[in-house]
């Protein structure tokens, strides 16, 4: 008959290192799959953050050319770039933390600047529409515009924006 002999084995490990050892890999694939969530997480939030600051607003008829909007958080400011025309555009800014409203024209050597109402903020139409008025009227009337003498009521955003073109209040 055929000798059978016992298989060699494994040296003991002890009872409490095999429970240590089956607790840290318990804890490594918790931390790796936590880990993919919060970066799944990450890439979904950036991704619609993205699409909300890049967004292309249209006309109630879908038609017409869109106008973006970029925003700071950290200055509290929406920047949208708006047709001035037919071949020209325009970037107004409003300055939430400054209750500020601008625009400038990139046809026209000028900034304009109005205070709104923190409660009853005009819509994007009609603060163009309003501009874009009174760059008219000035440019009529000649320069009889009441000129900004301070710049620092301007928040970092318009102060670039209109850094060489007189600010006049719309």
């Amino acid at each position: 008959p055929q000798r059978y002999t016992a298989s060699p084995r494994l040296p003991c490990i002890p009872h409490q290192l095999k429970c240590l050892l089956v607790v840290v890999v318990v804890v490594v694939v918790l931390v790796v799959v936590i880990v993919a969530f919060l970066l799944l997480g990450l890439h979904i939030t950036e991704t619609h953050a993205e699409t909300v600051l890049r967004m292309t607003i249209h006309g109630l008829d879908g038609e017409g050319t869109p106008q973006h909007l970029s925003m700071s958080k950290k200055e509290r400011t929406g920047t949208f770039a708006v047709r001035d025309g037919l071949n020209a555009t325009a970037v107004v800014v409003y300055d939430y933390s400054k209750l500020l409203v601008g625009y400038r024209s990139w046809r026209h050597r000028a900034c304009y600047i109005t205070r709104v109402d923190k409660d009853n903020m005009p819509g994007l139409d009609a603060v163009t529409e309003t501009f874009q008025h009174r760059q008219a009227e000035m440019k009529g009337a000649g320069d009889n515009a009441m000129l900004l003498a301070d710049r620092s009521i301007l928040g970092t955003t318009m102060n670039i924006l209109c850094s060489t073109v007189p600010v006049y209040w719309a």
